[in-house]
């Protein structure tokens, strides 16, 4: 029996545009790919090992030719719409009392800020978790196994009991090997507040 519900945060409740961001980034530098100095600056930025002056001094001057602005636009383009029928779904859900509710999100500081800024209800949406967990704030990313360790260990989870729902598969597969049941959702045909029907047999 499902006791815990662990939710992803893009693509999950907020909407994403993850090639959209990749593609104008590269316009906006100039290059072809990312270079492994801007991955590992990503990836430090994200855990919380490197502040945000941190982050866009080391892309200012990467790239001398950009502002402060140009770099944080970047960055924030892949944020999108959060649908209030989703925010609805949570609520609905965490009224219930039916589920521990975590929400498990690599996120960073910038764009958590910028969530706080233009998503109005916010506040109300982190207040229907039990636990939220902030890959920037907790020092940890997804798909690595510590992350999901510290999760369940933290809340004396038993992993049988909980379905993680993410819509990336490189995500779900670390937690299904830790014993989780999974859901790698498609966000270009599935939404979350399906749950219950696409998942009958755990329920």
């Amino acid at each position: 029996m499902i006791k815990t519900l662990i939710f992803d945060f893009g693509d999950v409740f907020i909407n994403l545009d993850k090639q959209g961001a990749m593609q104008n980034a590269l316009d906006l530098f100039k290059i072809e790919t990312f270079e492994a100095d801007m991955i590992n600056t990503n990836m430090s930025y994200e855990t919380g090992n490197i502040s945000t002056e941190e982050f866009i001094n080391f892309y200012r001057s990467k790239f001398t030719f950009l502002t402060q602005e140009d770099i944080v636009n970047a960055w924030n383009y892949i944020l999108k719409d959060f649908p209030r029928y989703r925010l609805n779904f949570i609520q609905d859900l965490a009224s219930k009392k039916r589920f521990n509710l975590i929400l498990l999100s690599n996120t960073n500081e910038m764009h958590i800020d910028y969530i706080k800024r233009y998503i109005s209800f916010y506040n109300a949406f982190k207040n229907c978790f039990d636990k939220f967990y902030l890959s920037h704030e907790i020092r940890l990313r997804k798909p690595n196994t510590d992350i999901f360790e510290f999760v369940l260990g933290e809340n004396n989870l038993n992993p049988v009991e909980c379905l993680f729902i993410d819509d990336t598969a490189e995500n779900t597969r670390t937690a299904e090997a830790l014993g989780l049941h999974t859901w790698t959702i498609d966000e270009t045909k599935e939404d979350v507040i399906n749950l219950f029907s696409k998942h009958k047999d755990l329920f």
